[in-house]
């Protein structure tokens, strides 16, 4: 039921990295690859942020350990795998990630802690290690340049479909590749970054100015979207540099073609963001919600996520039903203590729906009802206090949302 989500077109294929995908039967399911081994170029540069929930899944604190040890240079695989989460695994769990990134390692010739794992799927249950391990050899030895649609395949869990998107950018005579592919469809409201996601470059970049374009793309992008206000206990977000396109390193902001790569890095993960807002669990609408003047950033941002976390917003959005009473409830419990309501508008696309904090003599019914009955829509809400503008993009509530949570374990 996703709402307009392409098919991947072209992935070019990104000069440093190699991968590989197979089937060790994590997943229920016996036809779908459930693992993906990506392999990086000496010398690369890596950058990720990850969950802020106290519940982090033993693969990111593994990640952020080699991350850290590493100081995001040289980090050379990345292991990923689907249908299990091996979180809330306790030290047990640990322990299996830190063995398949031993396995990586052996198979790759570098140090273990040179791997980054990733897992996605059942929360509270280990890892089938037995299952995984031959299929990790037989990846390692079957990598290749132009995977990048079956990794999007292998790491889907309830997504309805693979998101990746790839751009290229030319810089000082060089072309410069960006690939990236995410998986998410619910418990998405990222408090950092989104369920999984993955952009590699053969860009040059020094680590630490890596870190600060993710920093820049993830507000711009992951930090914007909300299914249902839930954050995983495996949220990460991954940015990895090979510098194999042989451009000039990028070692600051004031460095040629730092705007660029980071613009190109911003917009290839905020398409992946919408991606995953489109292909919410169960979705038929995608929305976004504008709130403009605000006195801050955080205001909007306070009203917004209010506004599309709402179940009465989103199952009036599912319904098509322009109910005013909706927003103006989420805005007056959005936690804005001095909001002076005659100073609020709203608007569903270009329909004026309220001005001055009451229905608008213009509006009809129809209007509104005409709007949301569309796939797409923006809300748009002038708090009227400030110049500040924010937007964040969410789906509506139906019945199948209720229906892929109460079975997602069946």
């Amino acid at each position: 039921m996703a709402v307009n989500l392409p098919t991947p077109d072209i992935l070019h294929p990104v000069a440093g990295a190699l991968m590989a995908t197979g089937r060790a039967g994590i997943k229920k399911s016996a036809t779908r690859d459930d693992l993906c081994l990506i392999a990086l170029a000496p010398g690369s540069s890596v950058a990720g942020v990850f969950t802020q929930s106290s519940f982090k899944a033993a693969p990111v604190l593994v990640a952020q350990s080699h991350l850290q040890q590493w100081q995001g240079q040289d980090l050379r695989a990345l292991l990923i795998n689907s249908g299990n989460a091996n979180a809330a695994t306790g030290e047990l769990g640990l322990t299996d990630a830190r063995e398949t990134c031993a396995w990586v390692a052996q198979a790759l010739d570098i140090e273990a802690t040179q791997v980054l794992p990733f897992s996605t799927g059942v929360i509270g249950e280990r890892l089938p290690l037995d299952r995984m391990a031959p299929t990790v050899r037989t990846l390692s030895q079957s990598l290749q340049s132009d995977g990048w649609l079956s990794c999007a395949r292998a790491i889907m869990t309830t997504d309805t479909g693979p998101k990746a998107v790839s751009r290229q950018i030319e810089l000082d005579g060089r072309t410069l590749t960006f690939t990236g592919m995410a998986k998410g469809a619910g418990m998405i409201r990222p408090d950092m970054a989104t369920m999984l996601a993955y952009i590699v470059t053969d860009a040059s970049v020094a680590p630490d100015v890596l870190t600060q374009m993710l920093q820049h793309a993830t507000a711009r992008s992951f930090n914007r979207i909300t299914i249902d206000g839930d954050t995983s206990t495996n949220d990460a977000f991954v940015i990895a540099a090979t510098g194999a396109a042989g451009a000039p390193r990028i070692d600051g902001p004031q460095s040629p073609g730092y705007d660029e790569v980071c613009t190109a890095l911003t917009d290839i993960a905020r398409t992946l963001a919408q991606y995953i807002v489109r292909d919410g669990e169960g979705a038929t609408r995608f929305i976004e919600v504008c709130v403009e003047g605000g006195r801050n950033e955080t205001e909007c941002l306070q009203v917004a996520y209010t506004i599309a976390e709402s179940p009465l917003v989103k199952t009036a959005a599912f319904a098509g039903d322009p109910n005013w009473g909706r927003f103006c409830m989420a805005i007056g419990r959005s936690g804005i203590a001095d909001l002076d309501t005659t100073g609020v508008s709203l608007w569903l696309d270009d329909v004026c729906v309220a001005r001055g904090g009451l229905l608008a003599d213009s509006y009809r019914e129809e209007d509104g009802a005409r709007v949301m009955g569309q796939p797409e829509f923006q809300v748009r809400v002038d708090l009227g206090r400030g110049s500040a503008v924010e937007r964040v993009w969410t789906s509506d509530f139906s019945y199948e949302y209720v229906r892929i949570n109460a079975e997602y374990r069946t």
